[in-house]
């Protein structure tokens, strides 16, 4: 697929392995990170469509978006408010002018959390029922997430990722890949 590179590994395209990471973090942190943005554009895009009333039955779809929504995201949020921010504010210098920009972002996680709640009730619905027709306000909810979510991605790719790859020591990315596999693993102990 155009613009999109092959894993020397054979893991798989860009996107379609975000899908399958599952609990595994890859090597490079930040490259993680990158892949799960990467993964929640798809989702966006598809969210898009089924606003579109696009046909949007395949259960899988619906329940790989729940699962990035309920689990992967919340998760991801975590990864980057406890350990990559917090890195980041130390690493970066005056010139950066950073703190504003993570502080922004943060709020908006705040904003995703609650604008998430009616669009997985409206996922939920429909792998309950079938039915993938949205209702005028399940709709407006699911534009309105998928547009806040684009917009938050842009920052974190164009300003976060880019300075964190320049900024952050191996050290810090290893504290880093460690604190991610120990979330994963302790979100995994939990669901047991």
């Amino acid at each position: 697929m155009a613009g999109q590179r092959a894993y020397p590994d054979g893991g798989g395209q860009r996107g379609e392995r975000a899908a399958t990471l599952g609990d595994a973090v890859l090597p490079d942190p930040l490259d993680h990170i990158a892949e799960e943005h990467l993964r929640l554009r798809e989702i966006c895009g598809w969210l898009d469509a089924l606003v579109a009333a696009e046909p949007q039955r395949d259960p899988t779809r619906v329940s790989e978006a729940l699962v990035h929504l309920k689990i992967v995201l919340p998760r991801h949020v975590r990864d980057e408010e406890g350990d990559l921010f917090p890195l980041l504010r130390r690493r970066s210098g005056g010139d950066d002018d950073i703190g504003d920009t993570l502080d922004r972002l943060t709020a908006d996680h705040v904003s995703s959390r609650q604008a998430r709640a009616p669009v997985i009730a409206a996922l939920e619905r429909i792998a309950a029922t079938g039915d993938a027709a949205l209702t005028a306000q399940e709709g407006a909810a699911v534009a309105a997430f998928a547009a806040h979510e684009r917009r938050h991605l842009i920052v974190e790719n164009a300003i976060v990722l880019p300075l964190a790859r320049v900024r952050l020591t191996r050290s810090d990315l290893k504290s880093l890949r460690v604190r991610m596999i120990e979330r994963r693993r302790a979100d995994a102990q939990a669901e047991r």
